[in-house]
């Protein structure tokens, strides 16, 4: 699953950097998500701090425990 951080719905709590530092970052004031920890959807840690995100700015994509897309090659598996 694909995790990801809504600008416009985030204040700043820091609370999934302090959770998942791995993970989430907190730059300018607002939580992001680490550049390349994208696909850490299905962590259970990451899980948490999207249901504990006092904002609810933390979005979870696709469907759990979904495989990571192969790079390089040509599968039938669409993007999305």
């Amino acid at each position: 699953m694909k995790v990801s951080i809504d600008p416009g719905l985030c204040y700043g709590s820091a609370e999934c950097a302090h959770r998942v530092p791995g993970v989430f970052d907190f730059v300018d004031e607002y939580g992001v998500v680490r550049a390349g920890r994208e696909d850490s959807g299905d962590d259970p840690l990451v899980r948490e701090a999207a249901e504990r995100c006092p904002s609810q700015a933390i979005t979870l994509t696709g469907r759990p425990g979904a495989a990571r897309p192969a790079t390089g090659g040509h599968g039938a598996a669409g993007g999305g």
